[in-house]
């Protein structure tokens, strides 16, 4: 895979000039960053209001957050990165169980009915579906020719469902594993089999709970529309997919010789891979999906850049707009999913981070593309369809992506976990930055959550693009204060204004990610994978690499 150059067809040039900073030519003195608490407790209160009803992807109320967005765009005097308008269009699919025909998963002929120790969800693309095959216990499920790891190596999957572990193993380099453990689907394609059943670890289920589980297997499964009218789905060859545990993965491994509870016990050791062996019940999934589209968008503006020979290079900033709506079956007053912390407080980091570029009075060299991208919560949609279908003018090429997702802003952070730092020459851009605010860098504290790859900037790096992720940090009172957000308010209804948000601590956060910004687009050199490093060799081989000091 080559280091893409995002482009496409065009008729639209960028100006260089815009209204609010200074002519192309002269240099008058950067100002402060024009960052101020106020400004964003002001985003978030509007963004995070009942009014807009939790942003949901496809619903009017994220069309109005949309809205919102690009109005601010406007004030800033920003231009549009699509010819005539703020938005880019993303069709997204939404497929649902029919509730009249119930799913299940046949194990050797017994029957496990949806939300018996089997969680099926729906499938777009196959409306009505019965698939049938038997299976392969695969581990894992990982596969890495630069980690010297194959947990296929031996094993027939040509035209079975592999069945693997959730994650990945126990003290595997935290952003290496999630990476590994994202790309099980495409390990199994690769493989040959056309379906792929996941076991949840012990650790996995102590972090998940199996109810969580069964019940987001309810919930539409959302993809994008391609050009086809199908939707997107990046392993099309894995047709079959489900969550087992209990009775039904004891089901799987009858006649194995291995059981579920030592299979568990040993994936619960460091470094440890369970191998792999044939299974001998076959599995059948019947379900049937139905399947609806709705409209939505990716709000885009761009900042053109000074500097004449690297203005065709971009920087792009994002933030996920959307989030989950209102609750079905909720009871009482409360029905919102408010979403102020996750993700209204990234968006409106965005927005204080444009308004320090636009009023900074002096452009960077070069450009900067805003981006606030719907359907996060669904997959990461709008940012793999904004990275697979880009909207620079014609030779412009994206270089560096500094995302913006849920930083937990009741406390005076004093590090932050930067994740992708260590994979580039991004690294001691975000160090110099951080360290400018007092603020120090510190090891990911979460490592089984997979944090890299379950946010926007992800899509990115997989199209070869460094990229980099700042979570406020542990340090001081950050742990306790992390940990309870995510026990008490993360995805919950608590996730509103009436959170004890530090507005200090706000404006903190996107004056470091203002800098980060500003570094990469002033620098003389564009951001560099290192040589070696497993998302570079992955992603980008071909490209220029820098050697890591």
């Amino acid at each position: 895979m080559r280091l893409r150059s995002f482009a496409f067809a065009s008729t639209f040039a960028l100006a260089l000039a815009t209204p609010g900073t200074a002519p192309a030519g002269t240099a008058p003195a950067e100002t402060a960053p024009a960052i101020s608490a106020e400004g964003i407790r002001a985003d978030i209160g509007f963004l995070a209001d009942d009014l807009l009803e939790g942003r949901d992807a496809g619903t009017r109320s994220y069309d109005i957050a949309a809205r919102y967005v690009a109005a601010r765009f406007e004030t800033l005097g920003l231009r549009q990165a699509v010819a005539d308008s703020w938005y880019q269009p993303v069709t997204l699919a939404v497929a649902r169980l029919d509730k009249g025909a119930a799913p299940s998963m046949d194990i050797g002929g017994r029957r496990f009915a949806n939300g018996d120790d089997v969680a099926v969800g729906a499938f777009g693309r196959e409306p009505r579906q019965s698939i049938e095959a038997q299976a392969v216990f695969v581990g894992y499920g990982l596969k890495s020719g630069r980690e010297k790891i194959d947990d296929y190596a031996g094993l027939d999957l040509r035209g079975k469902f592999a069945v693997a572990l959730s994650g990945s193993p126990v003290g595997m380099p935290s952003e290496i594993g999630a990476h590994l453990a994202a790309e099980k689907a495409l390990a199994a394609q690769q493989a040959g089999a056309i379906g792929l059943i996941t076991i949840p670890t012990t650790g996995y289920l102590r972090r998940t709970p199996w109810e969580k589980l069964r019940d987001r297997a309810q919930h539409p499964t959302v993809s994008w529309l391609e050009k086809d009218g199908q939707p997107y789905v990046r392993t099309p060859g894995i047709r079959g997919t489900g969550t087992v545990t209990g009775a039904a993965a004891d089901a799987l491994l009858a006649g194995s010789g291995r059981s579920l509870a030592a299979i568990r016990a040993e994936a619960e050791k460091k470094g440890v891979r369970p191998k792999g062996f044939a299974l001998k019940p076959g599995i059948r999934i019947d379900r049937t999906s139905t399947v609806e589209t709705a409209p939505s968008r990716n709000v885009l503006a761009v900042l053109p850049g000074s500097d004449p020979a690297l203005a065709r290079e971009y920087v792009l900033l994002m933030a996920h707009l959307d989030h989950l709506g209102v609750k079905e079956d909720g009871k009482g007053p409360d029905r919102v999913y408010n979403g102020a912390m996750d993700n209204a407080s990234g968006v409106a980091t965005l927005l204080a981070v444009a308004k320090a570029f636009a009023e900074s009075g002096e452009r960077p060299k070069r450009s900067i593309l805003f981006a606030a991208v719907t359907a996060e919560e669904d997959g990461l949609l709008g940012s793999q369809y904004l990275a697979r279908n880009p909207v620079l003018p014609a030779g412009g090429k994206l270089v560096g992506v500094v995302n913006l997702d849920m930083p937990i802003l009741t406390y005076d952070f004093q590090d932050v976990i930067a994740f992708g730092a260590d994979h580039s020459t991004l690294g001691p851009i975000v160090e110099k930055a951080a360290k400018a605010e007092g603020v120090s860098l510190s090891p990911d504290p979460l490592p089984a959550e997979g944090l890299f790859t379950r946010s926007d900037h992800y899509r990115f790096v997989q199209e070869g693009v460094p990229a980099v992720f700042l979570m406020t940090g542990f340090a001081g009172p950050g742990k306790e204060a992390f940990e309870h957000f995510l026990k008490t308010d993360y995805h919950q209804l608590s996730d509103q204004m009436s959170l004890p948000f530090n507005w200090g601590a706000a404006a903190k956060f996107a004056k470091v990610n203002y800098a980060i910004a500003r570094e990469i687009a002033d620098e003389p050199q564009a951001p560099l994978w290192y040589k070696g490093d497993f998302f570079g060799d992955a992603f980008a081989p071909d490209a220029p690499k820098a050697v890591k000091r």
